[in-house]
């Protein structure tokens, strides 16, 4: 493979902001909630590159054969994978398309065929597009992407803030993340944040039920969440993150005596005991590989009000982020009903 943007390339970020900007000179689009993939082709030669250098493209091979037919012969195109149902994106199957067994991923293939929506041109034929402005790679995009073949799509853009802001409000049941902004002169910058993401944020109050060390082995790195159905079950729903160095070490005084005969009665006490399936909190990463998710239950006494951005399927999409604990509130009174429940949209809708 030889092309003028050579892998691995390190996708443009964003910083998060509270609201949709208004600044003159913006271009908005969707933020899809999928993995994001920056994609290399040189003739029949083609790569799956992820935002962390691991490639993808042994997860993805009904993309890969796609993406042959719709990106021109040579080539360097940023975008996401999803898969998109009825009901919206998917991340949950997307996430189970990452497995070690090549048989499981062609038979996943099959069932659950991804989709590829492209958002951005850094390389076309001999050329590097990375210093061009966005507005003219945006509009070379549209010129060579066939995106009239069945999972291929070609985000859609406006300049129109208040189009944005309809996205944001109208598509959030259909699984979107929420809206991108960036400057239509915006040379292509990896692994800088120089764009704006708009997320949706609410707050929850979950049960404490453990917690995972952090790295250094000294202090908490995380927090496991769980919510009750309508049934009395205490299902893992997210963690909550983020701490300062301080908090951390203020945390594992804080946890110490809910620590004391924690798995008497604990209602995830088989999953302290063997490591299980992706669901549960006490497995391993299949997308950092090695990444250890052992976690420590603590007695069912705490709640925690936490910040979320959005629930995928019966769980936050997102690591949250802690409020405050709420010694008002008792663990039984966290259920699912406290959440809001997004009307379903459909994707379709985008695309027209």
């Amino acid at each position: 493979m030889e092309l003028p943007v050579m892998p691995p390339v390190k996708p443009m970020l964003a910083k998060a902001v509270h609201a949709v900007p208004h600044d003159p000179g913006l271009s908005y689009e969707p933020k899809w909630d999928g993995f994001r993939c920056i994609v290399f082709r040189d003739g029949a030669e083609i790569e799956l590159g992820s935002r962390n250098d691991r490639p993808l493209t042994r997860y993805f091979p009904e993309l890969a054969e796609l993406l042959l037919e719709a990106l021109p012969q040579r080539c360097v195109v940023d975008g996401e994978i999803v898969i998109a149902t009825e009901a919206g994106l998917d991340f949950e199957a997307l996430q189970l398309r990452l497995h070690p067994a090549a048989s499981r991923v062609n038979k996943l293939a099959e069932e659950t065929p991804a989709s590829f929506v492209a958002f951005d041109l850094l390389a076309l034929g001999d050329r590097s597009l990375m210093d061009t402005p966005f507005v003219q790679r945006r509009r070379e995009l549209e010129g060579v992407l066939d995106d009239s073949l069945a999972r291929v799509h070609l985000t859609p853009v406006t300049s129109d803030p208040a189009v944005a802001e309809d996205w944001f409000t109208r598509f959030e049941g259909a699984g979107f993340d929420g809206v991108m902004a960036k400057p239509v002169d915006l040379p292509y910058q990896p692994d800088k944040r120089v764009m704006w993401k708009v997320k949706h944020e609410r707050t929850a109050d979950c049960v404490v039920a453990g917690f995972r060390w952090h790295k250094d082995k000294e202090t908490i790195g995380s927090l496991l969440l769980g919510l009750y159905d309508d049934n009395g079950v205490l299902h893992h729903v997210g963690v909550a993150t983020s701490f300062t160095a301080q908090r951390r070490r203020e945390l594992v005084d804080e946890l110490a005596p809910l620590r004391e005969n924690a798995l008497d009665g604990h209602p995830w006490r088989q999953w302290a005991e063997y490591k299980a399936e992706m669901r549960t909190p006490g497995a391993y990463s299949r997308w950092a590989v090695g990444k250890d998710l052992s976690w420590e239950p603590v007695r069912i006494e705490w709640v925690a009000e936490v910040r979320y951005e959005h629930l995928q399927g019966h769980r936050f999409r997102h690591g949250s982020r802690l409020v405050r604990f709420r010694p008002d509130r008792t663990p039984e009174s966290c259920t699912y009903g406290q959440l809001d429940q997004v009307a379903p949209a459909e994707l379709h809708k985008l695309f027209s």
